[in-house]
Order: structure tokens, then sequence, then C-alpha cells
């Protein structure tokens, strides 16, 4: 400890963690995600409602067609969101957050649409009128890497396996 607080290391360490088993906890325990988009060059966030597929391999979320975020997906698919459980833990060295980079698209009605909408009401059955507006749009993002950072520096990473049912790790 220095000067009553303690010592950070500046270096990053690969962490160990299971990430998918993380990831299925802040899932569950957090109801929203920052959005990051490309706004023209330039970097966007927005604050979403979210929830994680069974397998893991796609987040959705809705969004009001008359929003920047919106345009910005319909412009670039490149996403990225940000889950955290900083509200939750007092701890600084305790907070863990876990970054999805994906591709994020816009879901047209049918099948595939209302799988995902029952994946998102599932977790915020209150968001029913809200998704099912015709000025709504249902996002889904297909997710290329997570990675998990805790206490600041340690880091894991994982890629969810596309092309079989459910990831693994």
């Amino acid at each position: 400890m220095t000067n009553g607080r303690r010592y950070i290391p500046n270096t990053t360490s690969q962490g160990a963690v299971v990430v998918s088993q993380r990831l299925k906890r802040l899932d569950q325990a957090e109801p929203f995600a920052v959005l990051a988009t490309d706004d023209g060059g330039s970097p966007y966030t927005s604050l979403v409602a979210f929830a994680v597929t069974p397998d893991m391999r796609h987040v959705v979320f809705a969004t009001p067609k008359a929003t920047r975020k919106y345009r910005n997906i319909k412009a670039r698919k490149d996403v990225s969101l940000l889950v955290d459980n900083r509200a939750a833990s007092r701890d600084l060295m305790k907070a863990e957050a876990i970054t999805i980079v994906g591709l994020a698209a816009p879901l047209r009605r049918g099948r595939q649409w209302q799988e995902m909408a029952t994946v998102l009401l599932e977790k915020h059955p209150q968001l029913q009128e809200f998704i099912f507006s015709t000025s709504t749009a249902l996002v889904s993002i297909d997710v290329t890497e997570y990675v998990h950072v805790s206490r600041f520096q340690t880091v894991s990473t994982w890629k969810p396996a596309h092309g079989t049912k459910g990831g693994r790790r």
C-alpha cells in the first residue's frame, strides 16, 4: 500500500476465468449494457436493455428506428457492448466487465425475429409493447468475441463457436 491506497501493477495479465460462466452471471444480474457504435468515424455510446441468447452466440436489444444508434448500425455493423457490475460492487478490485464485440443487424419480422424477441422478453417482460411497436427495431449482434476484465488488469477472452450448437468455455 502506498499513501493508504492499494498498489495496482501497470501490467495486464492473461486471465483464466471461464468467460461463459461470468457472462451468464452478468446477463442475469445486469439489465443494461452500454452499446458503442461508429458515428461517422466518431464513437457513440447508448444505454440498452439487452439479453444474451442461450447459445451465447448472439445478443439482442430493441431500439427506436428514429435514433442515432439505429442509423449508425445501418451504416456500419461493427459494434461493442460493455456489461459490468460496478453498481453492485463497492470494492473496485471486485468489479468486472465484459466487452462483447460483434456485428449488429436489425432483424426482419419472421421466425428469427420471434425467437430473438422471446429471448429479450424473457429478461425484460416490461418491454413487450415497445418491442412489438412498428417504430421499434429488434437488433441482433452476431458475437465474434467476449473480453472479460477483472481487477482492472486481468483479461480473459472467448470466441463463441459458430457453426455448432452452443459455445464452449
